[in-house]
């Protein structure tokens, strides 16, 4: 396609938000010929650069150091004094989160994408606003992500975001963490290893709802093991600024209190305000846009790709997505994204990867075609013989009796996300547990349970 108007603003596509799908689909559909604008209210790189995978990342490979200081100790090694400086850890992200933001905007220019900077709103099916100009084009995209969600309980002003955790001026001496989900896990790990006494409060029974049970459980157990108070199936009723000293009412009458009070209930879309509702297309009760296999939207030339639209709320599926629309749509192609066995990873410490069926969803699933078996093994890594340390690796393999197919590993270790990556390409590939029990492991490692459960 390449139909380049010489009317400024006039495009082929215009794209709201500049995140990691934004971005893609953007200079796909350049590369396919046609003009496109993209359109960012803040800052180029999204959630995934600037306020979530890659800074969260920067501060856990930061905290870590702090248990491979300890686990030298037993190798040997001996330190007169250690001490960690939160600003330069602060200072030294935000560095780097400047310079992938520079990166983003260099790929977006080289493509020959306008960028825009302003708030967008859709005013019709063709007509974007931004800054109170009219841009016109054939079809939008949707990609303006998530943002954290703040229960509307009273004193909400007093908790801080997920956002603002990866600014904090100073670093709490402890902190309570409301939430049981994957960003409250690895900001408690993050505080913790650093120094600071976390509370994690959680409503529901199990951390990590959706999760396998097994992996609930197992890092439930691993995250006491390193000091980290849990309270769950309560609910924080209210939150009080007592001298700058935050207090939290509980649901079952308690009062808790730290030097900050963190909200991590969740994200919801990025919808408020864009004008969807006025234009027609139809949404979630989470606000979230509803789209088919081909990520349209019930207006046939308006698009949506990534956590606005909540389903697979991930970085690779977002820019996955937008890949496949920018083909589809500029490129000719009629291939929908392929969302089975997307494989995922929690950075807490110790972290988590998953791929493929629960074992609750594998049991439903093949309840009528043989079932399924279980394989589990639990064992000290081999570092920790010397370091002293008490962490348990977890591995849980699901296999459906009928086809010896492997169609769901959980595991939890500090090195399991790198693991769970080329496992998922086997459980993509269809590998049955006979190919995994034919395969040589690698010894001594961690990665050879893999190949060795029985």
């Amino acid at each position: 396609m390449n139909t380049k108007s010489t009317n400024k603003n006039n495009y082929d596509l215009v794209v709201l938000g500049a995140g990691s799908g934004g971005v893609r689909a953007a200079r796909v559909a350049a590369n396919h010929g046609a003009k496109v604008a993209i359109i960012e209210s803040v800052k180029v790189g999204g959630t995934c650069v600037l306020r979530g995978c890659v800074p969260k990342k920067l501060l856990v490979y930061g905290s870590q150091t702090a248990h491979e200081i300890k686990d030298a100790e037993g190798y040997g090694w001996s330190f007169d004094s250690v001490k960690h400086d939160w600003s330069k850890l602060i200072e030294a992200k935000n560095i780097e989160l400047d310079r992938l933001n520079k990166v983003y905007l260099s790929l977006l220019e080289s493509a020959g994408v306008d960028i825009i900077y302003g708030f967008a709103e859709i005013k019709g099916k063709n007509t974007v606003e931004v800054n109170g100009n009219n841009y016109s084009t054939e079809k939008i995209l949707i990609s303006v992500g998530a943002k954290p969600y703040i229960p509307n309980i009273k004193g909400r002003k007093n908790f801080i975001s997920s956002d603002d955790a990866l600014e904090l001026n100073s670093f709490p001496k402890n902190i309570i963490i409301y939430g049981g989900g994957y960003i409250s896990l690895e900001f408690a790990g993050i505080f913790s290893s650093l120094g600071s006494k976390v509370t994690i409060v959680y409503r529901g029974s199990d951390l990590l709802r959706g999760f396998d049970e097994d992996i609930s459980k197992h890092i439930s157990h691993e995250l006491k093991n390193k000091n980290i108070s849990i309270i769950t199936q309560t609910q924080i009723l209210s939150v009080s600024n007592n001298n700058n000293k935050f207090e939290a009412l509980l649901s079952n009458k308690k009062k808790i209190s730290a030097e900050q009070i963190l909200c991590a209930t969740g994200r919801i879309p990025n919808t408020e305000g864009l004008g969807l509702k006025n234009i027609g297309i139809l949404m979630g009760s989470k606000g979230e846009i509803l789209v088919n296999e081909f990520n349209c939207t019930s207006l046939q030339n308006i698009y949506a790709v990534g956590d606005v639209t909540n389903r697979i709320n991930l970085t690779p599926v977002a820019i996955a997505e937008g890949q496949c629309f920018a083909d589809n749509v500029f490129g000719n192609l009629n291939i929908p994204c392929d969302l089975k066995d997307v494989p995922s990873a929690v950075f807490s410490q110790p972290a988590i990867g998953v791929v493929g069926y629960t074992e609750d969803e594998a049991v439903n699933k093949f309840k009528n075609s043989g079932g399924v078996k279980i394989y589990k093994t639990f064992f000290k890594p081999m570092k920790q013989t010397l370091s002293g340390g008490d962490t348990n690796i977890m591995i849980k393999m699901i296999v459906s009796n009928n086809d010896d197919k492997v169609v769901g590993i959980h595991s939890i270790g500090d090195d399991m996300p790198e693991i769970i990556q080329m496992a998922a390409v086997a459980i993509k590939s269809g590998a049955k547990k006979s190919d995994f029990d034919a395969t040589m492991g690698i010894h001594p490692t961690s990665a050879e349970e893999m190949v060795t459960m029985k």
